[in-house]
């Protein structure tokens, strides 16, 4: 392993080569994650050595992160997070790569440690200095999270892969894990969907310079309500939702807590201008494929339009938290996220004793 010494950031970051980082990648952001149905199948024969007491929370529950206790007041939390450009502006993928990364240590309810770099880029093909700013847009983020990046590891790949390992702290009594929500529970998301439309429209250069730095803005905010979530015990649930979209994030919920979810899809937080991409027909591939998984376990109401499906698969790169707590402490939660500047957090749904499925409502 090979330390890694981030750069200090160019003064403008604009100075980059101009070049379009996504015609490198096949699939960008967490758009590019293996299919939840192909990766189902690749695990599914994985023989999972005996668990140690101490490991609270390993690869049984499909968890955003492991968690391993170190003593009665002190656990720690490990994850990784990398993927292909999901924007060209080599410092704005940076930005993004790591708040995405740092976000599964939020949603565990823990407060980020250090991080260390992974980094895979095509030498020759990129300016040296496009991969400084790269550099340079994780170690900002990691600043603004108040870590450092204390290493990583660099090798020359075809396609660019940037990311982070996060290490964070948590008190074993407030993991958060996604398989502990409780029939009755509320639901709420703190970040609108609809990343991956945006980024679909990027790609197809149709984006327009309001769309980008709502897109950006979206992927770089820090899901930091995470912590202060953490102390309370009336939030049962928490994960972020990523690259299989909301309908998949929540069935994990539903299946690891053996509950039926109830969604009403006009209280999702949308992003205007994803919701009217959406509308105009495009779709990820990606969203394709999420849907192909999960599908089965979804309950849509007769008549329900495909753009609205398609944002409910739709994968979020550094999305937000969904969370399942106790409805009296549900406008808490909500003044608590909106004193973050997560002013979109909105109830979207319910959990109740059933089968695992979302079952999607509309009004009448």
């Amino acid at each position: 392993m090979s330390n890694i010494t981030p750069p200090s950031p160019a003064s403008n970051p604009a100075d980059a080569a101009p070049i379009r980082l996504t015609e490198f990648s096949h699939g960008g952001g967490c758009g590019c994650k293996i299919a939840p149905a192909v990766l189902s199948r690749l695990l599914a024969n994985v023989n999972m050595p005996l668990l140690p007491p101490d490991l609270l929370v390993g690869t049984e529950s499909s968890d955003d992160a492991a968690v391993y206790r170190l003593n009665d007041q002190q656990a720690i939390i490990a994850t990784t997070d990398f993927f292909t450009p999901i924007v060209d502006d080599p410092y704005d993928f940076g930005r993004i790569a790591a708040t995405n990364a740092l976000s599964d240590v939020y949603a565990m309810g823990g407060t980020p440690l250090f991080a260390l770099a992974l980094v895979g880029m095509p030498l020759g093909k990129i300016p040296e200095e496009s991969i400084r700013l790269i550099l340079a847009g994780g170690q900002d983020v990691c600043k603004a999270a108040g870590i450092p990046i204390a290493g990583g590891h660099s090798i020359d790949t075809l396609e660019p892969i940037y990311g982070l390992v996060g290490i964070g702290l948590v008190h074993p009594d407030k993991v958060k894990r996604n398989n502990q929500a409780q029939a009755g529970d509320l639901l709420i998301l703190s970040k609108p969907l609809g990343v991956g439309m945006l980024s679909a429209a990027l790609k197809k250069g149709t984006l327009s310079k309001e769309g980008y730095a709502d897109m950006v803005r979206w992927t770089t905010k820090l899901n930091t309500p995470g912590i202060a979530l953490s102390s309370m015990d009336t939030v049962h649930a928490m994960t972020d939702v990523t690259g299989f979209g909301l309908a998949g994030h929540l069935l994990e919920i539903c299946r690891g807590s053996s509950l039926a979810a109830q969604v009403n899809f006009d209280t999702v937080p949308l992003i205007p201008l994803a919701a009217e991409i959406a509308q105009a027909g495009v779709a990820t591939g990606a969203s394709a494929r999420n849907w192909d998984g999960y599908g089965s376990s979804m309950v849509l109401p007769e008549g329900f339009e495909k753009w609205k499906q398609n944002l409910l698969s739709d994968p979020q790169t550094s999305g937000g938290l969904l969370i399942a707590c106790a409805p009296e402490v549900a406008q808490q939660v909500l003044e608590l996220l909106r004193s973050q500047d997560f002013g979109d957090a909105a109830v979207i749904g319910s959990l109740a004793a059933g089968a695992a499925q979302v079952v999607v409502r509309t009004p009448l």
